[in-house]
């Protein structure tokens, strides 16, 4: 299914944080002036702070990985979760107000689950005349036909979804694919990796895929998922719950978001310490001959 709507087509080039904070600034809580997807949101003093702390994360990350070399026609994948709708409306609001000169499609992988409700996410995307595509998959039956219920799905289903979206990607001509994952989720990847992977590994802001034709991006890296729960909410975004992802008991990453938030509330403001700490790694303080020539040390 595909769908088309109007967008402001500014074609004014990215520029530097710092090119571009007093412009933000000006244009934060001015109701008139802004995509259609904010016109519901709240016109407080704290929303707003909410809004510019996400988008200075997100615009942080597009120079820190170099996101808008990744070319010009973006794949964004919107499962109709909190941070998936999040990375759209802020993506949009750069997008609207000239920061951004990437074009924008959204796109929606109906993966056959039961009950999903298939009119959600046309009738929204409808409404703001945002361009998408929604193409279904029945991947969920091959994930319940593979595994025993005992087992996880997330793994499967997972890879079954980035499949098909880089395919997707290719045939709309898109140079990268656009993903809504957060700090948190970051952090619980490290850690899942740390304890049973046996390996120093987390989510990059920035990869290319294995065929070597596609871009990779996460522009949230370092927002917090505390933050996207309340501008998802501030933004009445229709959530769809995911039938599969977090419903079986004992999940790895269940625990470790358990792990994080224990740590959190003893020690506010680990989560960003640690995000701080996966930018400033010291390969030569590790045990990893691969990455430092111990032999060189005579």
């Amino acid at each position: 299914m595909l769908g088309y709507g109007i967008m402001n087509n500014a074609s004014v080039e990215y520029q530097t944080m710092e090119e571009n904070e007093e412009k933000v600034d000006t244009f934060l809580g001015e109701a008139d002036n802004c995509h259609p997807i904010f016109r519901v949101a709240p016109s407080t003093v704290e929303f707003n702070k909410l809004r510019k702390r996400l988008l200075r994360h997100m615009r942080q990350a597009f120079d820190d990985f170099s996101m808008l070399s990744s070319g010009k026609k973006w794949l964004i994948a919107l499962s109709g979760g909190k941070d998936s709708y999040s990375l759209l409306a802020l993506l949009l609001d750069l997008k609207w107000r000239g920061l951004l000169s990437v074009e924008i499609l959204a796109c929606n992988l109906d993966q056959g689950q039961p009950g999903f409700p298939k009119h959600i996410l046309p009738d929204f995307l409808n409404s703001y005349q945002i361009p998408y595509r929604i193409e279904y998959q029945d991947t969920y039956s091959i994930v319940t036909d593979k595994l025993a219920h005992t087992q996880t799905y997330c793994s499967l289903c997972s890879r079954l979804r980035r499949g098909n979206l880089y395919r997707i990607a290719r045939e709309e001509g898109c140079s990268a694919l656009v993903l809504g994952h957060h700090r948190d989720d970051v952090l619980e990847t490290f850690f899942m990796n740390l304890f049973h992977g046996g390996r120093l590994a987390a989510m990059p802001g920035k990869l290319i895929n294995d065929e070597g034709d596609l871009f990779v991006l996460r522009p949230l890296v370092y927002a917090a998922e505390e933050d996207m729960e309340k501008f998802s909410q501030a933004m009445q975004f229709p959530i769809i719950p995911c039938n599969l992802c977090g419903s079986q008991d004992g999940l790895q990453r269940k625990a470790m978001k358990e792990m994080l938030k224990g740590i959190e509330e003893k020690m506010p403001g680990r989560k960003d310490t640690m995000i701080r700490a996966l930018t400033n790694v010291r390969p030569s303080h590790l045990l990893d001959k691969k990455i430092f020539d111990f032999k060189s040390l005579l």
